[in-house]
C-alpha cells in the first residue's frame, strides 16, 4: 500500500469513525434514559437548560481580540520589520483584552441582575 493511498484513505476513516461514534453515543444515551425512566425518574430532568450566554461572549470577544491582534501585528510587521514578535505579542495582548472585556461585562450584568 502506497503513501498516496493511504493519504486517501485517513480522511475516509476519519469521517466514518466520527459518524459511527455520534450514533453509538446518541445509542447508549437513549439506553441510559429509558433506563432512568423504568426506575422512574422525572423526565423533566431531560429538558435542556438554558444556554450559556456568557460562554458565547467570552469566545467571540477573543476571537475579536485575536483578529484584532493579527491585524495590528501585520501593520507592525510592515512598519517596523518587527516579524514574529509582532504577532505573538499582539495576538496574547489583544485576545487577552478581548477576555477581560467579557468578564467586565459579565460582572456588570450579574450586578445588575442580582
Amino acid at each position: 500500500m502506497g503513501v498516496a493511498s493511504i493519504a486517501i484513505l485517513i480522511p475516509i476513516v476519519s469521517i466514518i469513525g466520527a459518524f459511527i461514534m455520534v450514533i453509538y453515543l446518541r445509542r447508549y444515551q437513549n439506553q441510559e434514559r429509558m433506563a432512568m425512566i423504568e426506575k422512574g425518574v422525572s423526565p423533566e430532568t431531560f429538558v435542556k437548560k438554558e444556554m450559556n450566554v456568557s460562554a458565547t461572549l467570552r469566545f467571540s470577544l477573543m476571537l475579536i481580540g485575536v483578529g484584532t491582534g493579527i491585524l495590528l501585528g501585520y501593520f507592525l510587521d510592515r512598519a517596523y520589520d518587527m516579524e514574529e514578535p509582532a504577532y505573538f505579542s499582539m495576538v496574547f495582548l489583544f485576545g487577552g483584552l478581548g477576555l477581560g472585556a467579557a468578564y467586565v461585562i459579565e460582572e456588570r450584568k450579574t450586578k445588575r441582575e442580582g
